[in-house]
């Protein structure tokens, strides 16, 4: 029997296109960043649960414009994506988005984070699945994957809400402030069950 090769997307699939705008739930929605949400991303990176899983600090709101500014460029390369997650109020609450693009493969890795006043709503779930429908619907990828470390409890929760199955743990993998952590990998595939439907967690 031949094998089934999922066909490789075009370079300019996602670049040639605004990255979309994407109503999450009632009061929720994924929008592109823009400048002035540098204050809502420096309070993220300014949390210690984020700094321990993301490994990443913010100096000043120079760095934290840099961050929200990298990624118009970054859409437009087809290597990454981010979203941030708004309130009804147009306000950041987390981040979802794209790592590891590769449009040859129709795969991609998956991040988010919460910001502490909004953590506990499910909003993380929610996001996820929204991010994760567009990109089987309508960008044409095939696998999305995630890492975490296997202390993230929270992150694990997130993702098997999300419908990602945990495919096994990458001993020693990841370096965080304390030392090599065992990761889990996640993933889902476009050919896997429907999706969890927002406010479902």
């Amino acid at each position: 029997m031949p094998l089934l090769v999922a066909p490789a997307l075009p370079a300019g699939s996602l670049g040639a296109q605004e990255q979309p705008h994407l109503p999450v739930r009632p009061g929720l929605a994924l929008r592109a960043w823009r400048d002035d949400d540098a204050s809502a991303v420096r309070v993220a990176f300014d949390c210690p649960a984020i700094q321990r899983w993301h490994v990443r600090r913010l100096d000043g709101d120079d760095e934290a414009r840099a961050w929200t500014a990298q990624w118009a460029g970054r859409w437009r390369d087809e290597t990454a994506a981010s979203w941030a997650v708004v309130d009804a109020d147009d306000r950041p609450v987390g981040q979802v988005g794209l790592r590891g693009v590769l449009l040859a493969e129709a795969s991609a890795q998956v991040s988010y984070w919460v910001l502490p006043a909004a953590r506990g709503r499910g909003i993380a779930t929610d996001a996820l699945a929204t991010l994760t429908r567009w990109s089987f619907t309508r960008a044409g990828l095939h696998r999305l994957a995630l890492e975490h470390s296997t202390a993230n409890t929270a992150s694990c929760q997130v993702a098997t809400r999300a419908g990602f199955t945990v495919e096994g743990v990458l001993r020693g993998s990841v370096r965080h402030a304390d030392g090599w952590h065992d990761m889990h990998l996640h993933a889902r595939l476009r050919t896997d069950g429907p999706l969890c439907s927002p406010d479902s967690t």
